[in-house]
């Protein structure tokens, strides 16, 4: 089945009274690291319009990687971000995806995103997320960052949350387990977390942020 740009447009907006499609394909977001995060978030955000995520992960896909992330078996062995670009076309193909299959750090990161207004960062190593997060939050543009932490184990879902750290810095999930404990990880609330992160990107492109900012959920 064939199906227009127009006709994409009016299937995202057609349960809203807001224009969605037309904020969204004008925004340009960055998804730093394509796991279980990082695959569900630049899903969630091809699904609702979003005109240019720039994806960036160095990893392939494997078996273990199914339980959690976007992937299915006949993406294995593929690069995320080459497996990441075939599925968004099938969601949007009117979504620029540009992909980088790369190790991204603070060197590199400043660069790399660049052009986004948002970037989500997506890594599983602490250490890795407050060097990405640190370096776009002091670089000369204003981007925002949308970060996760803690998303582990079979806790209660209402658990995880996004907190408001900063004008431009934003923090999801329980702020507590680590998979690092043995806790584990699980589609639902790996899934849950990524899409706090999804949402919160749309709540900067979609509506005003002054009236928003202090309205943590």
């Amino acid at each position: 089945m064939e199906i227009t740009e127009e006709d994409f447009k009016n299937a995202v907006n057609s349960r809203s009274k807001f224009p969605i499609y037309e904020k969204m394909k004008n925004a340009v977001i960055g998804v730093a690291g394509l796991g279980g995060l990082g695959s569900n978030i630049a899903c969630a955000l091809a699904r609702s319009g979003a005109g240019t995520i720039v994806a960036v992960d160095f990893d392939t896909v494997e078996l273990s990687n199914i339980n959690r992330q976007m992937y299915t078996i006949k993406h294995l062995g593929m690069k995320k971000t080459q497996a990441i670009k075939a599925i968004i076309s099938e969601i949007n193909p009117f979504c620029n995806v540009i992909t980088y299959d790369m190790f991204i750090d603070e060197k590199n990161c400043t660069e790399i995103f660049g052009g986004c207004e948002i970037v989500c960062e997506a890594f599983d190593n602490a250490k890795s997320k407050a060097e990405i997060v640190n370096a776009l939050l002091l670089s000369s543009r204003k981007v925002k960052v949308i970060s996760g932490s803690g998303m582990a184990g079979f806790g209660r879902a209402n658990d995880i949350t996004t907190k408001t750290v900063s004008e431009r810095f934003f923090i999801c999930g329980d702020m507590k387990t680590d998979v690092a404990d043995g806790e584990g990880l699980t589609a639902s609330r790996v899934m849950i977390c990524a899409g706090h992160q999804a949402s919160k990107v749309m709540e900067i492109i979609l509506k005003d942020y002054d009236k928003h900012k202090n309205n943590d959920c």
